[in-house]
């Protein structure tokens, strides 16, 4: 998992290469999971939008600068620049998002890691929306990916830990998720899960509830890395203490030790879940997350028939629109091209405004001040940081309003045609129309037959 650069939008989910991101102008992190953070690093520098509780890791995680994180309110609309976002709870893991954008280019929902649950039929965000693209988490998207739901797959955990009650438990899991199974098991068995020093940090920025320790002996059951469950470690737990080791997922692993057991808890929706989902969502087009695996196959009879806006995938609309200026440009006289020079005031093209400033932050965030140009320039004087590109412009722009308020004497207009016409500021050209200039032409030539030595 790369992330995504939505064709024909100025959106990029989970893409973090500047290099490769094309037009992307917007920049949205669904969640906290490594495979969704390549490249994003303490170097960036762009605005990026995610919810409040992703904003908190992953400035913790990250150090990513916080006056370039844009925490966004899940359950509400918001506007950036052209683009209307949505945020949802997608059921993931903590501050997991699913984003539902509008704009020109139609309606589309990006589901990123989900898990589908029946409840999401009543978000008022999705109900009844018509969906141009469905881009689908598709992790599971084979018809013999049967899974149970979280609460079956926790009940199956409790019941192969009570078939075993004098041995320790040891629980793999990744730097974030499955935390739910880890509170409901500590609630379940009345003991504390011992973590590492770093994961009970984590643990207390997400808020949990207060079942979480790093204090070795304190506790029966314990959360490592996924990684440390193999063959050796469980060796050397079993000679200190009869122990179990217990893996959630929904993906086929391979056991190693005869006291790994795999218990079918996911995070990623079934099969099942994903027709559900479709069949109710009824979008006109799907587009797999996962790129090796399509998906549209499975769900074609779900589609809407109804008309789908189909953006131009192949030259983003500002290029465009320039590539056909300058072709009308050629073809064009000199008094045509004067005209344009008059009337063109303002730069032509899109231009991305920032949001409106949420009035409700995240406590972590209530210290940082967000400049009106997102940050200090002595925090961005990297070569490619644009930050203060719009002071600059402002500046600029003021100076030469400034200059060309200034009135112009005309005895510093020099006598000569070209003098006149060509050198002079453009406001000054205002008092000559069309046939003004023709007539000057004529009698400038006049001029020449009269006097041949000039």
């Amino acid at each position: 998992m790369s992330g995504t650069v939505l064709a024909g939008t100025p959106i990029a989910v989970d893409f973090w290469s500047l290099r490769k991101a094309a037009g992307a102008r917007l920049f949205f992190l669904s969640h906290m999971h490594s495979d969704h953070t390549v490249g994003l690093s303490s170097t960036w520098c762009r605005p990026l939008y995610c919810s409040p509780l992703t904003a908190r890791l992953l400035h913790h995680r990250l150090q990513v600068p916080k006056c370039w994180i844009r925490p966004l309110e899940v359950g509400q609309s918001h506007v950036v620049g052209e683009v209307t976002v949505t945020l949802i709870d997608s059921n993931h893991c903590p501050g997991s998002v699913m984003f539902l954008f509008e704009g020109t280019f139609g309606t589309i929902l990006y589901t990123g890691d989900f898990r589908y649950t029946s409840a999401m039929q009543g978000e008022p965000a999705l109900r009844g929306r018509h969906i141009d693209r469905l881009y689908l988490d598709n992790t599971h998207c084979h018809p013999q990916r049967a899974l149970p739901s979280r609460a079956l797959a926790t009940r199956q955990a409790a019941r192969l830990i009570r078939a075993h009650p004098q041995h320790h438990v040891v629980i793999g899991v990744y730097t974030l998720g499955k935390e739910t199974l880890l509170v409901e098991l500590a609630l379940e068995f009345s003991t504390w899960v011992v973590v590492s020093p770093w994961r009970l940090e984590q643990m207390r920025l997400l808020e949990l509830p207060d079942v979480f320790t790093a204090e070795e002996g304190t506790g029966w059951i314990r959360a490592v890395d996924v990684a440390e469950i193999c063959w050796d470690t469980l060796v050397t737990w079993n000679a200190q203490h009869p122990t179990i080791a217990i893996i959630p997922t929904g993906r086929p692993v391979k056991v190693t030790h005869p006291k790994i057991h795999l218990v079918p808890y996911s995070d990623h929706s079934s099969f099942e879940e994903l027709r559900e989902f479709v069949k109710w969502l009824k979008p006109c087009s799907i587009i797999p997350i996962v790129k090796d695996d399509m998906c549209q196959v499975y769900f074609q009879e779900y589609l809407s028939s109804a008309p789908q806006v189909l953006p131009d995938f192949t030259v983003s609309k500002p290029v465009q629109e320039s590539g056909q200026q300058q072709s009308r440009r050629r073809g064009q006289k000199p008094t045509s091209l004067w005209k344009r020079a008059l009337g063109s005031s303002v730069p032509r093209g899109v231009v991305y405004d920032s949001p409106e400033k949420n009035t409700e932050k995240p406590e972590v965030f209530t210290d940082v001040k967000v400049p009106q140009h997102y940050c200090e320039p002595a925090l961005c004087s990297k070569e490619r940081c644009t930050s203060h590109r719009g002071e600059k412009e402002e500046l600029s722009g003021k100076q030469l309003g400034a200059a060309g308020a200034a009135p112009v004497s005309s005895e510093h207009l020099a006598p000569g045609l070209a003098e006149q016409y060509l050198l002079t500021p453009l406001h000054v050209l205002k008092q000559f129309s069309s046939q003004k200039f023709d007539q000057l032409v004529e009698d400038f030539l006049q001029k020449k037959d009269t006097h041949p030595e000039n």
